[in-house]
């Protein structure tokens, strides 16, 4: 009899230990799982707090630009020629482009991460090859290859154009074979090869012969063949 008690006191103890263990494991869970949501939670006030900083930044950003671009349309008047209330114009077409790009820089160094920013950077370009500071043009265009890829490919772009005129022909050369390989929306193909065939009608006439009528020939029926068409009528015939 003893023994049979001692049998089952010794199993009422396997079974109390067994629920201690399990109570503990259920609170151990409880507190990993505590712990794991507590994470979680951070990471979203973190990603929410990051998109509010965000959305508030990428408004400032686009009020700033909207206020550069105003100055980089802004209208060139004649001296003494009056302007409308509230307009932004300019007597002097230097004056302009230089204010632009300041004002565009302003908004590309504030607001680097936002797209605002990333299209400020490639006006500021822009805005320093209209008044021919092309090594200006260059190092901000450069910077705005970075952006997103449509705010890229028109950087590459313009800067092949830059490089072009500043008598870098092989270099604007790579950059339009780099484009044609990976064309966007913004810079389709045949603009790319009509913007190469109008650099190589300088100094490879051949070569622009052929890219004008692979043009003809690709996107037949568009404005881009008709473009070619008009180019190649004004080559030298061999």
């Amino acid at each position: 009899m003893s023994e049979h008690l001692t049998r089952k006191e010794l199993k009422r103890d396997e079974v109390a230990e067994t629920l201690v263990h399990g109570a503990e494991a259920v609170r151990s869970h409880q507190q990993i799982l505590w712990m794991i949501g507590g994470a979680v939670f951070a990471v979203l006030l973190a990603v929410l707090g990051w998109r509010f900083y965000s959305d508030r930044q990428t408004m400032k950003a686009s009020a700033a630009l909207e206020d550069a671009m105003e100055v980089y349309h802004a209208r060139i008047r004649l001296p003494g020629q009056p302007e409308e209330p509230g307009e932004v114009t300019y007597v002097d077409e230097k004056n302009k482009y230089d204010d632009a790009a300041k004002k565009f820089i302003d908004v590309a160094q504030k607001y680097p991460r936002t797209r605002p920013g990333q299209v400020a950077t490639y006006y500021a370009g822009l805005s320093y090859e209209q008044v021919g500071r092309n090594d200006d043009a260059q190092q901000w265009l450069r910077k705005a290859e970075s952006g997103s890829d449509e705010i890229a490919a028109l950087a590459r772009f313009q800067l092949a154009g830059v490089l072009a005129k500043s008598g870098k022909a092989d270099d604007a050369a790579k950059l339009y074979e780099l484009l044609m390989q990976n064309p966007t929306t913004l810079v389709p193909k045949p603009v790319v090869i009509l913007a190469l065939a109008g650099q190589y009608s300088k100094t490879h006439p051949a070569e622009a012969v052929k890219l004008y009528e692979q043009v003809k020939k690709d996107y037949a029926d568009s404005p881009a063949a008709q473009e070619a068409e008009k180019h190649l009528e004004l080559l030298p015939k061999s």
